[in-house]
């Protein structure tokens, strides 16, 4: 098996008495992506901040395509890219002169930078505002030509922090595509996110990070698979609701919650029920449902699993 791109081990980073990593380890193959996700505070922001050589571990080492992020840090930022949560463009400027600005900056020579300019701007449809200032670009527009300007070297690894956020759902469509493209060509991207959906629909491999530590890895079905299958309940009537919880504790072995005035959802873990066994039950209870559902669990319901957190996290 080929050496993973992006490599963790042990990382651990303290700010005075907070100890913002605590032995973190990851390992990303090249061409994928990987959803690194965890709630404020966790350590996602550090970690990220480490591996693209902003920041130094106090303890442990990470390589970027073989190269060490402490000693090597110039080899490894000649292959990064970074697009942070806010579009860094100069909105004075036009898209053109934004991309033209970063490839100078990036040491092409003009002609380099005019020519990578281009066809970065033709690649991902912006072709037609490149001569516009970026002060008259939709919030869509700007993130993606925030995006490009970190490709203007053509990075082998993709630092994504929260692409998306603030954005439309055409515009975060756009950006997925984006994305896709890039690594079909061979771009291996770490995403951080807070848009479960997003993770589920880009990931390749998701690495949740709670308390400095990564505490699950696997691709989104294998994360989904570790907490069963949900059962969703619809009532007709809800002053039915009490009798209904105890019916599905009984199968389920657990407590189900509450997702509305006549509405119920447990977990199953063991797989074992079929449907027609569990509106069975509810009629022998004498529950009278409006709907009775078994579906996959969300990637939203896992990350409150394994994070522990009630709250939602959007």
């Amino acid at each position: 098996m080929a050496d993973p791109i992006v490599f963790a081990e042990g990382l651990h980073k303290s700010f005075g008495d907070t100890h913002a990593l605590r032995g973190l380890d990851l390992s990303v193959p090249r061409g994928t992506v990987c959803g690194v996700l965890g709630p404020n505070g966790a350590g996602k922001t550090t970690a990220v901040r480490i591996l693209a050589t902003l920041s130094d571990p106090d303890a442990g080492h990470a390589r970027i395509a073989g190269y060490d992020v402490v000693r090597d840090a110039g080899k490894v930022r000649a292959r990064i890219g970074l697009a942070g949560q806010h579009a860094a463009v100069d909105e004075k400027l036009t898209g053109r002169g934004n991309l033209r600005m970063f490839g100078r900056l990036s040491h092409l020579s003009r002609r380099q930078a005019h020519r990578r300019a281009d066809e970065l701007l033709e690649r991902f449809g912006l072709m037609d505002a490149a001569d516009r200032q970026v002060t008259g670009y939709s919030g869509g527009m700007r993130r993606r030509l925030d995006l490009i300007t970190s490709l203007i070297l053509r990075p082998e690894v993709l630092f994504l922090d929260e692409p998306t956020t603030g954005l439309d759902p055409r515009s975060r469509g756009e950006i997925w595509d984006n994305v896709r493209e890039l690594v079909a060509d061979g771009t291996t991207v770490l995403l951080t996110t807070q848009y479960l959906d997003e993770a589920d629909q880009l990931a390749d491999d998701i690495a949740v990070v709670d308390h400095g530590q990564v505490i699950a890895t696997g691709t989104p079905d294998e994360l989904k698979a570790t907490i069963g299958d949900r059962l969703d309940v619809v009532l007709e009537d809800p002053a039915a609701l009490s009798q209904a919880a105890t019916v599905l504790k009984a199968l389920a072995g657990t407590d189900p919650t509450m997702t509305g005035a006549d509405r119920l959802s447990v977990a199953l873990p063991d797989g074992s029920f079929r449907l027609a066994d569990i509106v069975r039950e509810l009629d022998r209870a004498e529950v009278a449902a409006a709907d009775v559902r078994l579906r996959r669990p969300t990637l939203d319901e896992v990350f409150l699993r394994l994070t522990d957190r009630k709250e939602s996290v959007r």
